[in-house]
């Protein structure tokens, strides 16, 4: 391929996409640059602080634990305040909570400020999401996912590299950095991200639609969505087992932790140098092939760290293989949430979905840990194949109709049709969780007639009952 070739495809993958994504995009760019916390938390905790690793390791769960009550909260307040406003907020409070880890020095005021920050983080994804969905035409919505989460995946590359450059600096250092970075994020968000929280709809005569209320209720009662969320659920618990898992099986097998952080370094290299080009390859594709195939990838590649012996090569390419299963899935996964929520109702189903992610990284570090230690590295491995081969079975056999029909709005969108138009609509809704009119739907949740948005309310006014207190 001709460098020509390759500047005209890079062209047609960021082509087309509206200013506020690019805003968006360098919003996360700059967040990311700044993560230092995460990345460098445990050893501050042990190396720094003198605590124990079950002390470190218990804080890194209790920020997942924050982020299981984050990511609900965040799709409501996206929803009901608007995505500007709960990205902004959402942004300072995390900025907040890692300038206090600067500070704090005590077990249980470090535990607490990271739980609060796991909640801050995880919150502000629905809102990002929501976003990207408001403002892109349906059929480049995928191609924007994958975008922002290349960018992400760049800034957390530059912050690795920056951070242990400036070790020396001190841990405290790298915090406020963090801090200030996702301060100026939030500025970027505050001064040049519109609002894109759709306005309320109107019939032919002007007047205001009544919409459904939808709540976390409502949501979790839409029989493709929740399959969609469970199946995820399932990819990322494989997705996540290696970054326990993997270190551990390594050191079995008698490898230096160096050569772990060679192995994993090859994650965000693949990511940072192909995501473009693996979304070139699957942009437009059916959602339910790229879901089927990225958790047989990631099956498949989990599956075969058992077979990897003590070969550092062979590890680094079990790594190549999930990888590319990640860069294909997390895009695909947040598009297909997308089109099947209500526009007024992104950011509670983008905050289910988040939840999804967040509960896996909160159970499956657990679970790795207790197998490796138990019945040892290869039943984890068995397991992650096993789990992989059934997402993929469920992505192919209990969603095909749902997810084809994505597929059918976005050729519809491509041909000319009105992308606002082919959104979800809570018709749609009622239809996938076989209620036949309003009053079902209302009978099920348990909300009484006449309850949704009244005329002069925004759609942001829905019910306040979805407010339950999501990645890789």
């Amino acid at each position: 391929m001709s460098i020509d070739s390759l500047r005209r495809s890079a062209s047609a993958t960021v082509s087309g996409l509206p200013q506020g994504f690019w805003w968006l995009w360098l919003s996360t760019l700059v967040n990311r640059t700044g993560a230092f916390v995460l990345t460098f938390l445990s050893l501050y905790l042990t190396v720094e602080l003198g605590h124990s690793a079950w002390f470190a390791g218990l804080v890194i769960a209790l920020h997942g634990l924050g982020g299981v009550a984050g990511s609900p909260l965040g799709g409501a307040l996206t929803d009901r305040w608007g995505r500007r406003p709960t990205m902004v907020t959402m942004h300072l409070a995390a900025a907040a909570s890692a300038a206090a880890l600067a500070v704090v020095t005590s077990a249980w005021a470090i535990a607490t400020v990271v739980l609060l920050m796991g909640v801050a983080m995880q919150a502000v994804r629905p809102s990002i999401n929501a976003t990207i969905a408001d403002m892109v035409p349906a059929h480049d919505v995928r191609r924007a996912y994958a975008l922002n989460y290349w960018a992400l995946n760049l800034g957390f590359a530059i912050a690795s590299i920056g951070g242990g450059a400036a070790i020396f600096l001190g841990y405290r250092t790298l915090f406020v950095v963090d801090a200030v970075a996702t301060a100026l994020c939030a500025l970027i968000v505050f001064l040049r991200l519109p609002e894109t929280r759709p306005e309320a709809r109107t019939d032919k005569a002007g007047r205001p639609v009544v919409e459904d209320k939808v709540s976390m209720l409502t949501v979790l009662r839409d029989a493709p969505f929740r399959t969609l969320v469970l199946l995820n659920l399932f990819v990322c618990i494989v997705f996540t087992a290696p970054w326990i898992g993997l270190p551990l099986t390594m050191a079995d097998k008698g490898l230096s932790p160096s050569s772990y952080g060679v192995v994993i370094a090859v994650n965000g290299i693949v990511i940072v140098g192909f995501q473009l080009l693996v979304n070139k390859l699957t942009d437009k594709r059916s959602p339910v092939l790229l879901l089927t195939l990225s958790s047989l990838l990631f099956a498949v590649g989990t599956g075969a760290t058992a077979l990897a012996g003590s070969s550092v090569v062979a590890f680094a390419a079990t790594v190549v293989v999930w990888t590319v299963g990640e860069m294909i899935h997390v895009p695909t996964n947040a598009a297909a949430t997308a089109r099947l929520a209500p526009e007024h109702a992104r950011g509670r189903y983008q905050g289910v979905m988040g939840m999804s992610w967040a509960v896996a990284g909160f159970v499956a570090p657990i679970g790795a840990g207790a197998i490796v230690g138990g019945p040892g590295p290869n039943v984890l491995w068995a397991a992650t194949f096993a789990i992989g081969v059934l997402a993929a079975v469920g992505y192919t056999v209990r969603l095909r109709k749902a997810l084809d029909d994505i597929t059918d709005n976005d050729s519809n969108d491509r041909a000319g049709g009105d992308a606002d138009g082919e959104v979800a609509t809570p018709a749609d809704v009622k239809d996938r969780v076989g209620v036949e009119d309003r009053v079902g739907v209302e009978d099920r949740v348990g909300v009484e007639p006449g309850l949704g948005v009244e005329p002069g309310e925004g759609l942001g006014d829905v019910d306040s009952a979805g407010k339950s207190p999501v990645t890789a």
